[in-house]
């Protein structure tokens, strides 16, 4: 069965080059010209991945994304952002608000192919793998068949890119990733503003996991080197030598 992508763009121009491009690469492609239409294909449809521009009529593409985190129907979908804005602010907002990566106009369609590719490769690989695994780490629970995780028993409420990335650090708590390395194992992708990407996403995992993102008891910054997850105990806490390393964190 093909992959469903809904195109969202009020250029139609665009909207057309996309849609030829990913149906010739086998997918099936709704399209949307304005926020509200394409909340409605989105409640409607249900499709695999959303590629919305950010500067839309009647809802933005952040006011869309923001939608679709909080739905919990939705809130898995993979979104890649489409923007004509250059601003690194502009783009860490929308990553801040859970899309999983971002093309700048003008773009080549075959690299938003690829990445929409890579999107659902990344989806489908956490919600099927194989063999079943559960990681435990302190309070953090992570099922990879049910595509699952909670923090002391609470449901996490995760995008793709979040389960990717806490799935990689659970596999290898204590372990100092790269930035690098996270892309290359949790993400899949490479682009321009790479390591400010994965701070924004490593942000907001913080935020659901962390009882204090000011002083975070699992994902440490490794100064000079990127990120790990410590193996805390159940219930632990950390000492101010524990997170002596976190005040240069981003």
């Amino acid at each position: 069965m093909s992959a469903r992508i809904l195109v969202a763009d009020d250029d139609r121009q665009i909207v057309r080059l996309l849609q030829s491009y990913l149906e010739r690469a086998g997918m099936s492609v709704f399209v949307a010209y304005d926020g509200e239409q394409a909340l409605h294909i989105l409640r409607r449809e249900r499709p695999d991945c959303l590629v919305l521009d950010l500067m839309m009529p009647k809802r933005s593409g952040w006011d869309l994304t923001r939608l679709i985190r909080s739905d919990e129907h939705l809130s898995t979908t993979p979104i890649l952002m489409l923007t004509a804005r250059v601003e690194d602010t502009d783009k860490l907002v929308g990553l801040e608000l859970g899309a999983d990566d971002y093309v700048t106009k003008p773009f080549n369609p075959q690299e938003v192919v690829a990445r929409v590719r890579a999107l659902l490769r990344r989806a489908r690989w956490s919600a099927h793998s194989s063999p079943p695994a559960v990681l435990q780490v302190g309070d953090l629970c992570l099922n990879e068949h049910e595509h699952t995780a909670t923090l002391d028993g609470r449901p996490l409420d995760l995008t793709p890119t979040e389960f990717a990335l806490l799935r990689t650090f659970m596999s290898h708590p204590n372990y100092a990733f790269t930035r690098g390395e996270l892309i290359e194992q949790a993400l899949g992708y490479d682009y321009e503003g790479l390591e400010r990407t994965v701070d924004s996403h490593i942000k907001n995992l913080r935020r659901k996991i962390e009882p204090d993102v000011s002083n975070p008891t699992y994902i440490e910054t490794v100064v000079g080197v990127g990120y790990r997850l410590r193996a805390v105990q159940n219930g632990g806490s950390r000492s101010h030598a524990d997170v002596a390393e976190d005040d240069a964190r981003p």
